[in-house]
């Protein structure tokens, strides 16, 4: 008999015929306040839930007495409580390695953008204000040569830093938890300190997972350590940096730039003064938005769910010991 399975994202049609093979499937684009009744009623006999991009809280859950496995279309996974999962026997699947190198791709966008000023500036020759050859006053910055700070040597990171070293001769230094031999040894990356990395870096690159002890961890005190010269790139998560507090540094000139693709609140606030800052690079989290790595994602978590049901965890599983629960 099919495992009865929730689809909670509209994904592309060979991915949504596997799952109609696999499984009996219930299907819906996202949950919404108009469909959270049809929802709940299909969660009540579901074995299995793939989606992305909505929190999965305790009353979803508590509507689903017989989960067995959550694929998530993401790497992250800062919408589901872990424990809870784990101790409701949930295993949760998700997508880490098929965006990496895209989101490095971003990574490295904003870096280039915001040293060299170029979203600001294209706005200002459309604008038809190039009359001139440009004075010191639009100046940017150089990449080349510049001391890349990474915090979070992950996957990631890890992409990152190869593109800082091998393409634009960057030093690279970086702030993890553990060391990172490969990156160490084929990038002569240097592990440092929060406050070192802060304090030498030209490019801070925040790569770093959302959890309790990352939430809001480069607050104004963090940003004040920083050059005045350095540029801060955020590619992981919004609420990692406190923006109020990002857009303060900015407007003192505590540092010099922001390049952005994560936010607090997302979509970004047509309000928020990040919008009126022109030393800021903002994107709308295109991290991974590519056609064929978002297409890579969904196979990737079809793939993870078709194993979760069976039984089979070992690749791409958060809370593999949730198993045991069963």
């Amino acid at each position: 008999m099919k495992p009865n399975v929730v689809l909670y994202k509209k994904i592309p049609a060979d991915q949504l015929a596997r799952l109609r093979q696999a499984f009996n499937l219930t299907e819906f684009d996202s949950i919404t306040p108009d469909n959270h009744r049809a929802v709940l009623a299909a969660l009540a006999q579901a074995d299995g839930l793939i989606g992305a991009s909505h929190p999965i809280g305790a009353q979803l859950l508590d509507a689903a007495p017989q989960l067995r496995a959550i694929s998530t279309i993401s790497v992250g996974y800062d919408q589901f409580s872990v424990p809870d999962l784990t101790r409701r026997g949930i295993v949760l699947m998700h997508t880490p390695g098929v965006l990496t190198e895209t989101t490095a791709d971003t990574i490295f966008t904003l870096i280039l953008t915001s040293a060299r000023r170029a979203i600001e500036l294209a706005e200002w020759v459309k604008q038809g204000k190039w009359r001139r050859s440009i004075g010191e006053e639009y100046y940017g910055t150089d990449v080349n040569g510049k001391t890349i700070g990474i915090l979070g040597m992950g996957r990631i990171g890890y992409a990152v830093a190869k593109r800082a070293f091998l393409g634009f001769g960057m030093p690279v230094i970086y702030y993890n938890d553990v060391a990172n031999p490969q990156a160490e040894t084929l990038l002569n990356a240097r592990r440092r300190s929060l406050d070192q990395v802060l304090a030498e870096a030209d490019f801070v690159c925040v790569v770093l997972p959302l959890l309790p002890e990352t939430e809001k961890l480069i607050d104004y005190a963090q940003l004040a350590k920083m050059k005045s010269s350095a540029i801060l790139i955020n590619g992981s998560r919004g609420k990692i940096v406190n923006e109020t507090d990002l857009i303060r540094a900015l407007q003192e000139g505590v540092i010099r730039a922001a390049g952005l693709d994560v936010f607090e609140q997302e979509p970004l606030p047509v309000n928020s003064p990040l919008l009126t800052l022109p030393n800021v690079v903002a994107l709308p989290h295109i991290g991974s938005a590519t056609h064929e790595t978002r297409h890579a994602m969904v196979v990737c978590a079809v793939d993870n769910l078709i194993a979760a049901l069976a039984g089979d965890v070992t690749t791409n599983c958060v809370n593999p010991t949730a198993l045991a629960r069963h």
